[in-house]
C-alpha cells in the first residue's frame, strides 16, 4: 500500500511560487538576482486598511467567525458588486475564503465529478488545471495565441464544449498575459455559452481594477444577464488593494453552489482570518483613490518593460490591457545558443539560462500552457525593471 495519495501524481507544485522561492534562495546566498516572478504588488497595504486591521485586534475581534464570512464583509461585497458591476446579490449568495485560490478550489471540489471537463483558455493561471485535477475533473486547455492577442475566440470556445463540460473558467485581465476582453469580445463568448445551458461560468476577476489606457473592465454576468444563475463571479482584495498576505478572496453566485462551497470550507479551513476580514471591509467600503495612483505607476512600468523588450530581435512583446504582467514570445530565439553554451530549445531552458547567466528570474511559458513565451511581473521598482530588462537585452544579444 502506497503512503501518498494517487491524487498527488496528477498535480505539480506551483511554478510561479517555485521561481520566487529559487530567486529568494539565490539572493540569500549573496547572488545578484532580480526576481520578476512574483505576482504581487510591491506597494504597501494602504494605511486606512491597516488601521482597520489594528482596530479589529484592539477591539478583540479575534475569535472564530461564520465559516464563510462575517455579515459586515458580505454586505460590503454585495455593495461592491452592485457599485462596480451592476450585479445584485444578497449575503446568502456570497462566500468569503482564505484568498481567491480557496474560493476557486472550493467551487471545483463542490461540483466536479470524475471525468467532467473544465474548459480553460491558455495561457492560464498555473493553478487552474491542477485544481481541476485535484477535484477529479479533466482540464481542457484551449490555446489563445499571440495572433489573437492571447484571447479565446467564440469559435474556439464552441469547439471545446462537449456534453461532459461542467465549467468554463474565464480570467480578464489575465494572469499571465495581462490581456483584457472588451465588452464586444466577451459578448461573443457569452453568446456561445447561452447556447450550452449545461456549462457553468467561473470568472476570475482578481485584476478588475488593474486596467490601463481606455480599457473598460466587464464581467460575464454583467454582459449577459442570462448567465447570472450559472455564474460564479470571483474576486478578492489581494491585487488592487495590495493585500496579498491578508488572504481574502470572495465570490457570489447561486445559493445552492454557495452552500456547497460553505460545506467544503467548514471541513477544511473554516473561516478566514477575522482580522483580515475586518480589514477587507474597510478596503471595499473605504477610499479608493490610491488605486488610480498605483495604476499610473503600473502603467509607466508596463510601458518601460514593453519598450525595452520590444527592442530585442527575436522577441515579440504585446502591450497588455491590465494586470501587471507581460508575456513576450521568444519564437525568434528558439534554436540559438547562449553565451554560456546553452542551446535554447524551449522557454523553460531560456528561463533557466537567463537566471544562471544574468541573474534574472522569470517564469517560463510552458507553466502557463502556451510556449514559447515567458512571463514578467512588473510589480517591482522602475530601477529593478530597467536593470532586469537591460540584462535580458544583453543575454539575447549574446545568443548565436
Amino acid at each position: 500500500m502506497a503512503f501518498l495519495s494517487d491524487t498527488l501524481s496528477r498535480v505539480k507544485p506551483s511554478p510561479t511560487i517555485a521561481v520566487s522561492n529559487l530567486a529568494a534562495e539565490l539572493k540569500a546566498q549573496g547572488k545578484d538576482v532580480i526576481g520578476l516572478g512574483a505576482g504581487e504588488p510591491d506597494f504597501d497595504t494602504p494605511d486606512h486598511i491597516k488601521a482597520a486591521g489594528i482596530a479589529a485586534i484592539q477591539a478583540g475581534k479575534t475569535k472564530y467567525t461564520a465559516v464563510d464570512g462575517i455579515p459586515e464583509l458580505k454586505q460590503a461585497i454585495c455593495a461592491k458588486f452592485k457599485r462596480d458591476n451592476g450585479l445584485d446579490y444578497t449575503p446568502d449568495q456570497v462566500s468569503v475564503g482564505t484568498g481567491g485560490k480557496q474560493i476557486l478550489y472550493n467551487a471545483l471540489m463542490a461540483t466536479l465529478n470524475p471525468g467532467e471537463e473544465v474548459v480553460i483558455p491558455a495561457p492560464y493561471w498555473v493553478s487552474y488545471p491542477d485544481m481541476v485535477l485535484l477535484a477529479g475533473g479533466v482540464p481542457v486547455a484551449v490555446e489563445a495565441t499571440l495572433e489573437n492577442e492571447f484571447k479565446l475566440t467564440p469559435d474556439q470556445l464552441e469547439a471545446a464544449i462537449t456534453p461532459k463540460t461542467k465549467w468554463f473558467i474565464f480570467n480578464s485581465p489575465s494572469n499571465p498575459t495581462g490581456a483584457g476582453y472588451s465588452r464586444a469580445e466577451l459578448k461573443g463568448l457569452t453568446d456561445v455559452l447561452m447556447r450550452h445551458p449545461h456549462v457553468w461560468v467561473m470568472t476570475d476577476d482578481m485584476y478588475e481594477h488593474l486596467a490601463y489606457d481606455d480599457f473598460e473592465f466587464c464581467t460575464p454576468a454583467e454582459v449577459e444577464p442570462g448567465l447570472y444563475e450559472r455564474t460564479l463571479t470571483c474576486n478578492g482584495v489581494s491585487k488592487a488593494y495590495a493585500m496579498t498576505g491578508w488572504r481574502i478572496g470572495y465570490a457570489a453566485g447561486p445559493r445552492e453552489l454557495i452552500g456547497a462551497m460553505r460545506k467544503i470550507q467548514s471541513q477544511s479551513t473554516s473561516n478566514p482570518s477575522s482580522i483580515s476580514q475586518w480589514a477587507a471591509v474597510e478596503a471595499l467600503n473605504g477610499p479608493h483613490d490610491f488605486i488610480a495612483r498605483n495604476n499610473a505607476t503600473f502603467k509607466r512600468r508596463r510601458d518601460l518593460v514593453v519598450s525595452m523588450l520590444s527592442e530585442i530581435d527575436g522577441i515579440t512583446c504585446p502591450t497588455p490591457e491590465g494586470a501587471f504582467y507581460v508575456y513576450p514570445s521568444i519564437a525568434g530565439l528558439i534554436g540559438k545558443t547562449s553565451a554560456g553554451g546553452v542551446k535554447i530549445d524551449n522557454d523553460e531552458i531560456f528561463a533557466k539560462a537567463l537566471l544562471e547567466e544574468k541573474g534574472v528570474a522569470v517564469v517560463f511559458g510552458a507553466a502557463f500552457g502556451l510556449s514559447p513565451c515567458f512571463r514578467v511581473s512588473y510589480a517591482t521598482s522602475d530601477e529593478a525593471l530597467k536593470e532586469a530588462c537591460t540584462r535580458i537585452q544583453d543575454f539575447c544579444a549574446a545568443l548565436t
